[in-house]
């Protein structure tokens, strides 16, 4: 079983859930999970956790996302985005200026409502599936972050952003509250997901070079495995006599690291090894009881 994180460029036309089924099929593995769903228009970074990395897909999740989208002003449409129907059109009669001024004003933290044709539940229910039947609720506004919008290019009506967002955040949205601020209405016309964390655009791979891969048997080639996901945060080893503390995924005191391995240690988390170097989990640190609970294991015996 392979047990580790892909990096898949999911194409247009494919859902999230079907990239992981055909992953099923060209692996051979049915434990496999994504980590946040793409509109089946939209296209770019997917990572994607395998065996035992699937505890990763929630920690995934949370990490900073990074949209090359381009958004038409003038139109607005059911879905928010040019795959929908059409339910006004309006004159651009703004400038580059204002549109310029319009888009600053959205980073930051923001409140947005979650569009209609999306996956979110109601009373058990999706929004979409809703939607189609013609029904509109009432969705509470959430907290998302815009860390930066760069504009690459605005040819009016068209304007391309780079955007950089926390989760929860939905590009169509912004496009469509941008149109809507600058009172001429806004969709979205393509998205391609540039950067998830550390997986980028340019590495991903797609279905059909996977396909290859697992036909030469070298996947692992491109795994990378749950201890280097998190190489950014400092290691920490137990004593030995403690190693069966942390495998039973007690919290540790700092005496029960190896001498001197905590003194120069930042951060609220750790990379946990027992005495024999073997990974064993991301512990995070509770100042009130001076310990290092585990945030998440990933050591199997």
């Amino acid at each position: 079983m392979y047990n580790g994180v892909l990096n898949i460029y999911k194409e247009a036309g494919f859902t999230s859930h079907d990239v992981v089924a055909k992953l099923r099929r060209i692996l051979k593995q049915k434990k496999i999970g994504h980590t946040g769903t793409l509109d089946p228009d939209a296209v770019g970074v997917l990572p994607v956790c395998l065996g035992k990395a699937t505890r990763l897909c929630d920690m995934l999740t949370e990490e900073r996302k990074t949209y090359r989208a381009v958004m038409r002003l003038g139109v607005d449409t059911d879905t928010q985005d040019m795959s929908g129907k059409i339910l006004a059109e309006k004159d651009v009669a703004v400038t580059e200026e204002q549109v310029r001024t319009c888009i600053e004003g959205f980073v930051g933290e923001q409140l947005q409502i979650p569009p209609m044709y999306s996956a979110l539940k109601v009373d058990g229910k999706k929004l979409y599936e809703l939607a189609r039947e013609g029904k509109t609720v009432e969705r509470k506004a959430r907290p998302v972050t815009f860390y930066e919008i760069q504009i690459c290019s605005m040819e009016l009506p068209q304007v391309t952003m780079l955007v950089t967002c926390s989760k929860g955040t939905y590009i169509r949205t912004l496009c469509h509250d941008i149109g809507e601020q600058l009172g001429v209405g806004g969709a979205m016309e393509h998205l391609t997901r540039t950067r998830v964390g550390r997986f980028q655009v340019e590495e991903a791979y797609r279905l059909s070079e996977l396909e290859e891969l697992a036909r030469a048997e070298k996947v692992e080639s491109v795994l990378v495995s749950v201890e280097e996901m998190f190489d950014q945060l400092p290691k920490a080893h137990t004593q030995e006599i403690f190693d069966k503390i942390v495998y039973n995924g007690n919290a540790l005191r700092i005496d029960q690291f190896q001498e001197n391995e905590l003194s120069t240690v930042e951060g609220d988390e750790l990379r946990v090894y027992d005495s024999r170097q073997c990974f064993v989990g991301v512990f995070e640190y509770e100042e009130r009881r001076e310990i290092y609970k585990p945030r998440k294991m990933f050591l199997e015996r």
